[in-house]
């Protein structure tokens, strides 16, 4: 069972405390500061992003997870600051943030996994954080509520926090899964074992570190590697699964239950991000089919994602059938321009090619005015395939942008 709106009480996995406080480093005075604290070493498995220009928290969090072997004791999130393109001040930061958490949770400084979001290229003022703990030490629970202002903390330019859920029958026990994510802006993940996306999944089932790893890779390339808002990989880009196996199920990565949960999950939160984007006004799944292969279906999927001109009209709802052709062309996929067809939902737009005979455009202008809608493209070269998502570009998407710094 999934579910995206506020978390049930027997929802959440078993094994974890959360807080969140305000530690001033948002200029709206609104809460900036997450941690999460497992009540024993949990498991851990993470993905970042594929950008080679990459934020502290990321240098630090891959050293922490090596040198603990995949296990995390405390989560300390901040929103406001990215701690990227800081160089070694940057570094040291984050390294100060992690001891004092350690300190404050008697943990080792290795166990404690930090992620940052917010502007590029401006000091962490990590003191903040750091004089926060004593506040999140006081305010850590664990229920429902607390993992929902976990949720609060994180965003950025997102309007609503982005929450789901799923549990899972192992062997007559119930495990729990949950998951909570930020994202709005800067959105187009490449995730690898490897505006920001940020991802926290937590669950009470026993999985030992590797297996933990085959099983978020598994999930996460069918959901976060499948969305787009404007092209941008950001430098902070992580996805964080933590199992601490306070449930006593014990799961390994061949598990089919958990493994289709915990991709329900990741899909529900990936298409939250998107319906969240930075002023979206059309939310677009691509089902691009008959590819030469999976991976050609993907190019033609984020070439026509990541085209302005596309987008633009989709923002109008107008339906530009030719720009969706150009952006075929030049994807660098197989192709055959004479066998592509065209779908926008169940109305045939283009076969063969081209326009088909009864065209029938205000009928094409009416579907795209939905929120949202779905793009079917046959390319008639084999049987790859993939689904991605997507969504339009607008004023308010520059608007956004335009200040966000200043």
């Amino acid at each position: 069972m999934i579910q995206t709106s506020l978390l049930p009480e027997d929802a959440l996995p078993r094994g974890f405390r959360f807080a969140a406080v305000k530690a001033g480093l948002k200029p709206s005075g609104n809460l900036d500061f997450a941690v999460a604290v497992a009540d024993q070493p949990a498991s851990a498995a993470a993905m970042f992003t594929s950008n080679r220009v990459q934020a502290a928290p990321i240098t630090v969090g891959n050293r922490h997870l090596q040198r603990s072997a995949g296990h995390v004791r405390v989560v300390a999130v901040n929103a406001g600051n990215a701690n990227c393109a800081t160089g070694e001040i940057g570094i040291a930061a984050c390294e100060r943030l992690c001891a004092a958490a350690a300190e404050a949770f008697a943990a080792e400084g290795h166990e404690v996994f930090p992620s940052s979001t917010g502007i590029i290229g401006v000091p962490l003022p990590v003191e903040k954080l750091v004089n926060a703990l004593p506040e999140v030490q006081k305010t850590l629970a664990a229920d429902a509520a607390h993992f929902s202002e976990f949720a609060r903390a994180i965003i950025t330019t997102d309007t609503r926090a982005k929450i789901a859920h799923a549990w899972v029958d192992v062997g007559g026990t119930q495990v729990r899964l949950a998951g909570v994510c930020k994202g709005a802006g800067m959105i187009h993940p490449q995730l690898v074992p490897h505006a920001t996306m940020l991802v926290y999944l937590f669950t009470d089932a026993a999985v030992t570190p590797d297996d933990l790893d085959t099983l978020l890779r598994g999930a996460v390339e069918p959901t976060f590697n499948r969305i787009s808002i404007d092209g941008d990989t950001s430098t902070n880009d992580t996805i964080l699964l933590l199992a601490s196996g306070a449930s006593g199920a014990r799961v390994d990565s061949r598990h089919p239950a958990f493994k289709a949960a915990l991709e329900d999950v990741c899909l529900s939160l990936a298409k939250q991000i998107v319906d969240d984007g930075e002023g979206v006004t059309h939310i677009v799944e691509l089902q691009i089919e008959e590819a030469a292969s999976d991976a050609d279906a993907l190019r033609v999927a984020k070439a026509i994602a990541h085209s302005p001109l596309v987008k633009t009209a989709w923002a109008g709802s107008d339906p530009n059938w030719g720009r969706l052709m150009a952006a075929t062309g030049y994807s660098g996929a197989q192709i055959d321009p004479n066998r592509i067809a065209i779908w926008l939902g169940d109305q045939q737009i283009c076969e063969n090619g081209g326009r088909v005979a009864n065209f029938d455009e205000q009928r094409a202008h009416a579907y795209l005015k939905n929120r949202e809608f779905t793009v079917r493209i046959a390319l008639g070269m084999g049987s790859g395939r993939c689904r991605f998502w997507t969504c339009d570009l607008t004023a308010e998407y520059v608007r956004i942008n335009a200040d966000y710094s200043t």
